[in-house]
């Protein structure tokens, strides 16, 4: 059977796909044919001081073979317990080895390949038969062992995580080819084969080299011998790193606040360089491009409520590294770049302690006793105490946050975020202190990131959240990445303001903006989204296209259809690199069955099940995709089938209730809703769902207890309040019904029918 997506021709024999070559439907940049990687020792020859540098760098032992020189950790016949299984690690033929649990959970040994990083640990890659390679769970500390190192360690050690958890060192959450690779080596190509499930991943060097920043070296080394094919204008380079170049910061009079010389530029390239590597993004292509906008080839996390804080620094256990931070800083906002601050070959700052901070800022205004108040504070605060605080992941890696931010206990106080007093004081509570800050500053509060209470708004479903976000989303002293986030997070969409994202210079604008039309109708989307098809940038190309997909060829406008089209096997491109996840194969499904092609998207999700048979997503969406196919019973068995997997999963057993609703077997979807409102309390939908279902079952009573429970971590939400307003009216406790009315015209102050009700429940 052919299935068409535009031009491009998909064939399903048997009920597996086979994939045309749609590398070359996409716009592929030209230059990337012409260049080969030539390995950092041919820079040394010219750039012998950088590649001095770079030897001794952490950069360089970002990934190493396993040798007497590399290795750090005891493999002296050592141990290590952890969730019931001892480990050990010793040498054999001039070779590393571990005994640990292997995927079954058995005792097996693995030769130790690759080390990974240096400082301040250093982990270990084994690689399998059939080219994964894994990153074991069990680190060694390289700090000294007076500060707590020379050990081994286990990067999960709150938890038990053993063979059948996600986690679990063999699994693909742990797989270097996915996970690691792309940013501690150079040029490298994943080679994942979706056919036979195998890897043969290559990169031209094994570390971090000059080309993993520079790009493809070869033009620029016929330029320096003189070959004359090579162009002069730009030394052969692909990106010139020139953002800083007749650049000086002076101290305005009066405030000696530092200004720039000269106004940023738009594109900023270190740091969209440095972006590759120091974000919490997905790869879209291999085809980057130094200098060139991350989101042509990743797609950046945008400010959530699962990795962020409503300020926007990052949460504890959800790292999303400084590429977020950094852009939402002042100092990003007004032209600062990495390298003022680092040195890109060393890995070191510019100059010690304060004084990276003091080529900008006057030591006599921030260095004194009335800007810092913690004169008889030892050791002595710098800096970063307070505008950068420390987190620490990986147990311990110590990192600071970019976003630059000044000390606000008062929006703790506000949101519950984190601010840099308490993380010295966690004695005391974010109220005191507030009122010290208070004490020293005065009332008023300034900063940069002005936009917490917004994002606290809608994360706590406030009735003012829509106008919050987007007062955040229409204003230009707000940095892009937070409007960009602004707009996906919009509680309902706002069109004229999506629409006015959509033609933002910013790409993340224009991505948050395209978020946001996520379940618009059809015939509403196409006018918004469709100039998108053809954007610069290829993830906002990729996105557009994903939305787009519902719309039949038929009714697609004549001068759209080849847009979309190739911007539509862009998108299939970028599933196809990452092949080897199911969350790529499940999103693959999901873009079938926009297109109608549920045979396809049967075989998508099915290939996401083999890969993680624990991976919800996949077996809702199959289950679902059964619904409509009027086979509830073949629905059913799927998620039975990943509950044996993943038996704490609270959307596998909700979609199983909703199954067995369908069904009509009343008591076993009860239960199975239970189950999911019980592992997921976060969760509305869960509670809201069992609700109806306890309240369908005659069972008012303890559809309420639900419905009140969920309230006290929803108290805003109109649905849960509305659903609890209709079971009190019909349980006949017209006392309960009004609080609930009136809490409900708090959120909905125009609502006329709301007003009457209120009226005739007083009465």
């Amino acid at each position: 059977m052919l299935l068409a997506l535009g031009a491009a021709l998909l064939v399903v024999v048997a009920g597996v796909l086979l994939w045309p070559r749609v590398s070359n439907l996409a716009p592929k940049p030209q230059q990337l044919a012409e260049l080969t990687f030539v390995g950092s020792k041919a820079c040394s020859d010219c750039h012998a001081a950088e590649a001095k540098l770079w030897q001794t760098s952490q950069h360089r032992h970002a990934m190493d073979h396993a040798t007497e020189q590399s290795v750090r950790g005891d493999f002296n016949d050592a141990t290590f317990d952890y969730a019931g299984t001892r480990s050990r690690f010793f040498r054999k033929d001039n070779k590393f080895l571990v005994e640990t649990d292997g995927p079954d959970g058995k005792l097996a040994t693995f030769e130790v390949k690759f080390t990974f990083a240096i400082d301040p640990l250093q982990q270990y890659l084994i690689e399998f038969p059939d080219g994964r390679v894994q990153a074991l769970s069990i680190a060694w500390d390289t700090r000294p062992k007076g500060r707590g190192g020379q050990r081994w360690f286990h990067l999960y050690p709150d938890n038990a995580i053993t063979s059948t958890d996600p986690l679990h060192w063999t699994k693909l959450n742990q797989n270097w080819n996915f996970m690691c690779a792309e940013c501690h080596s150079t040029n490298v190509r994943k080679g994942y084969n979706a056919d036979r499930n195998r890897f043969a991943t290559t990169f031209s060097e094994i570390s971090v080299g000059c080309e993993a920043c520079h790009g493809a070296g070869s033009r620029h080394v016929a330029w320096a011998h003189g070959k004359p094919a090579a162009r002069e204008a730009d030394n052969g380079l692909l990106v010139r790193f020139d953002e800083r170049t007749g650049i000086t910061w002076s101290a305005s009079a009066g405030t000696l606040t530092p200004a720039r010389s000269a106004p940023a530029p738009a594109l900023r390239k270190e740091v969209e360089t440095c972006g590759r590597c120091h974000a919490r993004r997905g790869q879209l292509s291999e085809d980057w491009i130094p200098g060139r906008p991350l989101s042509d080839t990743h797609r950046v996390s945008l400010l959530d409520r699962q990795r962020f804080h409503a300020d926007g620094q990052m949460r504890d256990d959800e790292e999303t590294y400084n590429y977020v931070p950094f852009k939402q800083s002042r100092m990003f906002a007004k032209g600062v770049t990495c390298s003022d601050c680092h040195d890109p070959h060393s890995a070191t700052l510019k100059a010690p302690g304060d004084g990276v901070c003091s080529q900008c800022h006057t030591p006599a205004k921030y260095e004194s006793a009335a800007h810092r108040h913690h004169a008889g504070v030892s050791p002595p605060l710098g800096c970063p105490a307070c505008h950068m605080p420390e987190r620490r992941y990986m147990v311990v890696d110590r990192r600071h946050d970019h976003g630059f931010r000044v000390p606000r206990p008062d929006l703790s106080v506000q949101t519950g975020a984190p601010n840099a007093c308490n993380h010295c004081h966690h004695d005391k509570p974010a109220a005191w202190a507030a009122y010290q800050i208070e004490g020293w500053f005065g009332p008023e509060r300034r900063g940069h990131q002005t936009y917490a209470p917004g994002f606290h708004a809608a994360w706590s479903e406030a009735a003012d959240a829509q106008e919050r976000l987007a007062a955040i989303a229409e204003s230009a002293d707000v940095p892009g990445i937070v409007r960009a986030s602004a707009l996906a997070e919009l509680p309902a969409p706002d069109l004229d303001l999506i629409r006015h994202g959509l033609s933002d210079p910013d790409p993340l604008v224009r991505l948050g903006a395209l978020d946001r039309l996520e379940g618009v109708p059809a015939d509403q989307l196409w006018p918004l989204a469709s100039p998108q098809l053809d954007d610069p940038v290829r993830g906002v190309r990729v996105r557009a296209a994903e939305l787009l997909a519902a719309m039949p060829p038929a009714r697609q406008p004549a001068a759209d259809r080849d847009k979309f089209m190739r911007a539509a096997a862009e998108f299939v491109a970028a599933q196809m690199l990452n092949a080897d996840r199911p969350d790529s194969r499940t999103a693959l499904g999901n873009f079938f069955l926009r297109q109608a092609n549920p045979g396809a998207a049967e075989a998508e999700y099915r290939v996401a099940l083999r890969l993680d048979p624990s991976f919800a997503a996949a077996a809702v969406n199959l289950s679902d995709l059964y619904r409509q196919l009027g086979r509830d019973s073949d629905g059913e068995q799927v998620l039975r089938k990943a509950l044996t997997a993943s038996a704490q999963d609270a959307s596998l057993h909700h979609a199983l209730g909703l199954t067995l609703v369908r069904q009509k077997r009343s008591e076993e979807a009860l239960d199975e809703l239970r189950r999911a409102a019980s592992l997921d309390p976060g969760e509305m939908r869960y509670a809201y769902v069992y609700a109806v279902g306890l309240n369908g079952m005659g069972r008012r009573d303890d559809a309420l207890s639900v419905l009140d429970q969920s309230l006290r971590g929803h108290p805003n939400n109109p649905e849960l309040l509305s659903v609890a307003l209709n079971v009190s009216r019909e349980k006949g406790d017209i006392e309960a019904a009004l609080r609930y009315a009136e809490r409900l015209a708090l959120l909905r102050p125009d609502d006329p029918r709301l007003r009457n009700l209120i009226r005739e429940l007083k009465r």
